[in-house]
């Protein structure tokens, strides 16, 4: 029995008031716990692990919640493996969007990124064979996506209704869905090609009237998705491919997130690795659908450098500007994190956002440009 896990504390300063009424003014602090239990039996074949997280946040009280990140079985054989219980599945290549990465929700009132998921309820049958390794999934229930309050930042104008929720499905959140993913390496190449059958993870959000007030009401409907990720592997380079076809009963469209990192290695007879990345992002709904109202990343393109000092403490910066091409909007970031010592961990995060067209996403969190100190402790 292993037991380890981290506890932080995050303190963002906003430097701009918010743009709607409620909302909290230029501090927000929070502190979390995500403590991790791990327990292996004959000699590691079989593995329970427990993985739960808490988030305490000072204004925001959808931010503070309480998720299950992971609290599965896991049993290993010599060409198969079977995993059963919440976990925690990401697919993807790309840097600055994960098309493919399908499975879990997004935990939206941890950052605006994408990168935080909630867990899932699954059981996944691995299978090794010659020509790949294929993933069967089944997935029973689903998690509705988590939206900040009236007193949060990084959200829309309106408040997300967290109640009145609507599915296509007559099952609702106990839909059963499905998928199946196959991946393999190939010389320089890693691909993976996969279909997904349930509950759209997207929400379509529509106005929705409780009184006097105005909220924006979720909607779940039911897709087919069929995803393709590739990443090849040559010398200093990088290239990254993502793409997916989504079929819902509103449209149908494909999407493509593409690029390359190419790496410079020992810069000035230095222990210091720079990196460069460039990516670009379409999708074919469009500037002008209707149905893409809303829309990110329709034709976007994001440059970035990731800088790896490669010392005793694990020092790391990544940088990124995004821009979209059809609206005038822009977005910058910085991420740099630093080890101290032998258990704690800080980190610095800076977000620029900037838009002038209303039907950019980012216009609705044009004034939420923040800077984001953390630490955490490692046990």
């Amino acid at each position: 029995i292993e037991i380890t896990g981290k506890i932080g504390y995050e303190q963002r300063f906003f430097i701009q008031d918010g743009l709607y009424a409620h909302q909290l003014e230029d501090t927000q602090a929070s502190i979390f716990i995500e403590p991790e239990i791990y327990l292996e039996w004959n000699g590691g074949v079989d593995t329970i692990t427990f993985k739960p997280f808490v988030r305490q946040d000072e204004f925001d009280s959808e931010r503070s919640h309480v998720d299950i990140r992971e609290l599965s079985y896991v049993h290993a054989s010599d060409n198969w493996e079977l995993r059963a219980g919440v976990r925690k599945e990401f697919w993807g290549v790309t840097e600055f969007q994960h098309l493919v990465d399908v499975i879990n929700q997004t935990d939206s009132v941890e950052d605006i990124d994408g990168e935080d998921k909630l867990g899932q309820l699954m059981l996944n049958l691995s299978l090794v064979r010659d020509w790949g390794i294929v993933d069967l999934y089944l997935l029973p229930g689903f998690r509705e996506r988590t939206f900040s309050d009236e007193n949060g930042r990084l959200r829309a104008p309106l408040i997300v209704d967290q109640d009145q929720i609507l599915y296509e499905s007559s099952e609702e959140d106990k839909h059963i869905d499905l998928a199946v993913r196959w991946t393999q390496t190939v010389g320089d190449f890693d691909i993976g090609a996969y279909w997904f059958h349930g509950t759209n993870r997207d929400p379509l959000l529509t106005l929705r009237a409780d009184g006097e007030q105005v909220l924006l009401q979720q909607y779940y409907s039911q897709m087919d998705q069929f995803g393709f990720d590739a990443q090849a592997t040559m010398g200093d380079w990088l290239w990254k491919f993502e793409s997916i076809f989504r079929s819902t009963d509103a449209d149908d469209f494909w999407a493509t997130q593409a690029g390359f990192e190419y790496s410079f290695i020992g810069v000035f007879d230095s222990n210091v690795d720079v990196g460069w990345l460039a990516e670009y992002a379409w999708d074919s709904r469009g500037d002008d659908d209707e149905t893409a109202a809303g829309v990110s990343n329709q034709n976007d393109v994001f440059l970035g450098s990731r800088i790896a000092f490669n010392d005793m403490q694990s020092s790391e910066i990544l940088m990124g500007l995004g821009a979209d091409l059809d609206h005038s909007a822009f977005s910058f970031l910085v991420e740099a994190n630093r080890r101290i010592g032998e258990n704690f961990k800080v980190s610095l995060d800076v977000r620029f956002l900037q838009s002038s067209d209303p039907k950019d996403p980012l216009y609705s969190i044009r004034e939420d440009d923040h800077v984001q100190f953390g630490v955490e402790y490692y046990f």
